[in-house]
């Protein structure tokens, strides 16, 4: 039966979570260069309108579709066929089935944004769209259906994942590096400055991410209820604690306290938290984001060391900070907060089994197919603007629509 505040609230997280992708264009766009900054931007907010038709017409059936034998959905719900006002009682029982396919569709289309910052500054705005279209199709729709799909053989297993540590986080983490190695380092990458065009707007784009993420976490207990209020709090009380340790460690570090390193923190617990958000109570939650800041920031240190030109550090937030929160998740879920789950700390030590089970399938998976999409892409069509284009900047050369006049 449809319950009209347990709607509301979906179809309002939906909103939430639909915004953290234009958010994420600027989080994204604020941090590469200023002849880059409208390409950034523009891959992010296609990125919106290119996975939200996938989903609808193919994404949702492979992902959420019954089962077959726990590796894909069937094609039952193609083009949203049998997906209608009525509630699906194996997913939400007390909301429109068309609102719970729409608020799975929001975590769809930024899944693959966010392994956009690992290849800015140097992909062809063409190659960047078919890879986002098969990489949801190919990657992130299975993995959807493993963790979270009636059936799925990870959600048999017994792996948690609240709102995406594993299937969003995880997986768009580890594609990034994958992308990373195939595209190369940019240009002059290693020897010469990188500064940031905008920096209010990689504070901008953080906070609008930040807004979002209630939406992320909140909304995925699918009620209005008091697991909402309990993911609601975990999800700012893990993002303030990791905003003060990436903070401290980048201060120490350079003796100045880092505006990007704020931001950036913020966004690490905001990932750690995600898959952890609906089982763990504030404490576990707090831990969890402190942790997440100063792990993430010596990964990202670790990638820059090993000179892999992930532009943005999607691996080092989001594919470490996802593992970390998708192994957290075994350590500190609390039965107090979700009746449905117990953790290390609680008296089941086997969850955390699953959950280094998940992580790994995640980043195997991952990793492989999204390397090898690239490279058929590469063969096929080419993943790299030429020499000259890089050095002009894809403002102009990809859309002739500079960010600053």
């Amino acid at each position: 039966m449809v319950d009209a505040g347990d709607t509301a609230w979906l179809l309002i997280s939906s909103a939430l979570v639909f915004l953290m992708t234009p958010a994420l264009g600027f989080f994204y766009g604020g941090l590469v260069r200023k002849k880059n900054l409208a390409n950034t931007i523009m891959m992010c907010f296609t990125a919106a309108a290119l996975i939200s038709l996938q989903w609808v017409f193919w994404g949702y059936t492979l992902a959420f579709g019954p089962t077959v034998n726990g590796l894909i959905g069937g094609l039952e719900w193609l083009g949203l066929r049998g997906v209608g006002p009525d509630p699906n009682t194996d997913y939400a029982p007390t909301v429109p089935h068309l609102a719970f396919m729409l608020f799975q569709g929001m975590f769809a289309v930024i899944t693959p944004a966010l392994i956009i910052g690992a290849v800015v500054e140097r992909i062809k705005f063409s190659s960047s769209l078919l890879f986002l279209l098969l990489w949801s199709t190919i990657v992130y729709d299975p993995l959807a259906h493993w963790v979270w799909g009636v059936g799925g053989w990870l959600r048999n297993l017994g792996a948690l994942d609240f709102a995406g540590g594993t299937v969003v986080h995880i997986n768009a983490g580890i594609a990034a590096l994958a992308a990373a190695l195939v595209l190369k380092k940019r240009l002059g990458y290693g020897s010469g400055a990188f500064e940031p065009s905008n920096i209010t707007y990689v504070v901008l784009g953080a906070s609008l991410l930040w807004f979002g993420w209630f939406g992320f976490n909140a909304g995925s207990a699918l009620t209005s209820g008091s697991l909402a209020a309990s993911a609601f709090v975990a999800t700012n009380t893990a993002a303030s604690a990791a905003t003060l340790s990436w903070l401290l460690m980048s201060w120490l570090s350079k003796g100045k306290a880092s505006i990007i390193g704020a931001a950036s923190g913020a966004v690490a617990g905001l990932v750690a938290v995600t898959p952890a958000s609906g089982f763990v109570d504030v404490l576990g939650a707090a831990v969890i984001g402190l942790v997440a800041g100063v792990l993430c920031f010596y990964a990202v240190g670790l990638r820059s060391r090993l000179k892999i030109d992930d532009s943005l550090d999607v691996w080092g937030v989001h594919g470490v900070g996802g593992t970390w929160g998708a192994i957290a998740t075994g350590i500190f879920a609390n039965p107090a907060i979700n009746p449905a789950a117990a953790g290390l700390l609680y008296g089941n030590p086997y969850q955390l089994v699953p959950q280094l089970l998940a992580t790994a399938v995640a980043w195997v998976y991952s990793f492989t197919l999204t390397y090898v999409i690239l490279k058929l892409i590469d063969k096929a069509v080419g993943l790299r603007v030429k020499r000259e284009d890089e050095l002009v900047g894809l403002d102009l050369t990809q859309h002739a629509e500079p960010a600053y006049v």
